[in-house]
């Protein structure tokens, strides 16, 4: 069995660590404590032009919800052709309507804009008020995958939900367990549910290097990068199934 591991990746330095540690796939975004939202262009260009992995790019204006008003619809439109023209292998987006049910219109837009990009329904998802009409619709928007946590906070909350996905999916689109993945679960988490491909953030804090510390202002200036360990592991658990 082949396994792929997407790691989510909020900046630069992350995303090249990820690649060389041997991510399979590289989910690019900004803003960690949003839940993720759309990178600029230029860390997408930067990358394109550094590393080989491939690319799906965060197409989401704002955190917190999932309704999007028509400004923002255009914006996203624009961001999107702006990476498809960058050569990003594809994008990761999700729209619900006011009363939780997939927004169907604006899926198959989308998907339709993207292609030949591939186009995975991120955890809106988990938001969705029926999981299984909600997947049900994802596929027929025409989206190739489904980044979930099972409506739980983390994937290891959800086996039972994921598991019924991954075989409600039927090989029709591809379930990705994602949120609290790591070395310790991960082989679990695989073959619990069946899923070949998984999700992981491996995040790590670390200290900045600045001299000078206006300590005054009482800020936390550590950042967010990858565990290149932690992705060796998951990569050498996986190898073992």
């Amino acid at each position: 069995m082949k396994y792929t591991l997407e790691i989510a990746c909020f900046n630069v330095q992350s995303a090249i660590l990820a690649s060389n540690a041997g991510a399979d796939r590289l989910e690019i975004c900004d803003n960690l404590h949003e839940g993720g939202t759309t990178p600029s262009y230029g860390t997408i260009k930067f990358l394109k032009e550094q590393i080989s992995t491939p690319l799906f790019v965060m197409v989401r204006p704002k955190g917190g919800d999932f309704l999007h008003s028509k400004d923002e619809f255009e914006v996203m439109e624009k961001d999107l052709l702006l990476f498809k023209q960058l050569g990003c292998e594809g994008v990761v987006l999700g729209f619900l309507k006011p009363d939780g049910t997939v927004d169907k219109t604006m899926t198959s837009r989308f998907v339709e804009l993207a292609y030949p990009m591939e186009v995975t329904f991120h955890r809106a998802f988990d938001r969705a008020v029926d999981a299984e009409q909600a997947l049900e619709d994802i596929i027929d928007c025409g989206c190739q995958r489904v980044l979930t946590s099972g409506q739980k906070p983390t994937a290891v909350e959800a086996l039972p939900l994921l598991t019924a996905l991954v075989k409600q999916a039927d090989d029709r689109i591809i379930i990705i367990p994602g949120s609290g993945v790591n070395s310790s679960n991960i082989k679990n988490i695989a073959e619990q549910t069946g899923a070949t491909e998984l999700h992981a953030s491996t995040k790590i804090m670390v200290p900045s290097t600045m001299k000078y510390v206006a300590e005054q202002m009482r800020e936390n200036l550590e950042d967010t990068i990858v565990n290149i360990e932690e992705i060796i592991r998951m990569k050498q658990y996986l190898a073992s199934l």
